[in-house]
């Protein structure tokens, strides 16, 4: 009787069975593989998104976790429209779908006014000044003050909260300022006061308090920022008289030792003056 291998007829058959039972268990496998992933990413489980804007990050924060979604703050804006630090907009869009576990991101309103550079505007056109100050953001005062000048329709100072601002403060973005315009000489005359010692900018709104204004400014050595100079000879002297309007010619030194000399030097000559 011949011998058969137990695979000899069958080995057709054998092959078939194999692949067949390999793809069976391969589909099983991607079948599972496919539930738990779905089960891992709550794959079509889906909620409508809170609708978060005009809340502030940490009323929005509690509101998205409790439906699975995590707030990112991508940017920040300034507008006064809306308070500051609350959220302006947001992406997913309110009332959309979106799967748990998903980031919401937002944009935020400035927690604080944005600061603006004040420009140096003294001395040219008040229409211009206003023009640039507008388009920087402010609200410019359309009563003006008006104050004795060497020219007439210039800007001689810039007052935000009855207080003069000069070139390089910085002030809040969207505040109200006033123009101080000259209208010309006037008729009366005025003392000059003493600004030895003092620096340019306090100078000028020293004498500006005087109705005079600053002419020709030297210096002993070119003026540098963050240089502090300061005032050691001034023409016409403290105590002389000039028409409103009229100007105050200034020589200035960084060096502080040379200011104060000519303060002394000064009183001691009204002194002498004086008796």
């Amino acid at each position: 009787m011949e011998k058969r291998g137990f695979f000899d007829k069958n080995d057709g058959k054998f092959i078939v069975l194999n692949v067949v039972l390999a793809l069976l268990v391969s589909a099983g496998l991607l079948v599972g593989l496919i539930y738990w992933l779905r089960a891992y990413t709550q794959h079509g489980i889906e909620v409508e998104v809170e609708d978060v804007r005009g809340l502030v990050e940490a009323e929005a924060q509690p509101l998205l976790a409790a439906q699975g979604l995590h707030l990112v703050i991508i940017d920040s804006t300034y507008t006064d429209k809306v308070p500051f630090g609350t959220i302006v907009e947001q992406n997913p869009q309110p009332l959309s779908h979106a799967k748990h576990g998903r980031s919401v991101y937002v944009t935020i309103n400035a927690t604080t006014k944005r600061q603006i550079t004040m420009p140096d505007l003294l001395d040219i056109s008040y229409r211009q000044a206003e023009t640039t100050l507008r388009g920087m953001g402010l609200v410019v005062d359309t009563a003006y003050e008006y104050e004795p000048s060497a020219f007439k329709d210039l800007v001689l100072d810039i007052k935000c909260n009855d207080e003069s601002v000069h070139a390089g403060d910085k002030i809040p973005i969207g505040s109200t300022v006033r123009l101080v315009v000259g209208f010309g000489r006037g008729t009366e005359q005025v003392e000059v006061p003493n600004v030895l010692g003092l620096t340019l900018t306090d100078a000028r709104s020293l004498l500006l308090n005087h109705r005079l204004i600053v002419g020709a400014v030297s210096y002993d050595t070119p003026a540098e920022e963050g240089v502090t100079q300061y005032i050691y000879r001034q023409e016409p002297r403290a105590g002389e008289r000039l028409l409103e309007g009229e100007t105050v010619t200034l020589r200035l030194s960084p060096d502080i030792e040379k200011a104060a000399n000519a303060t002394v030097m000064e009183n001691t000559n009204h002194e002498e003056e004086w008796f």
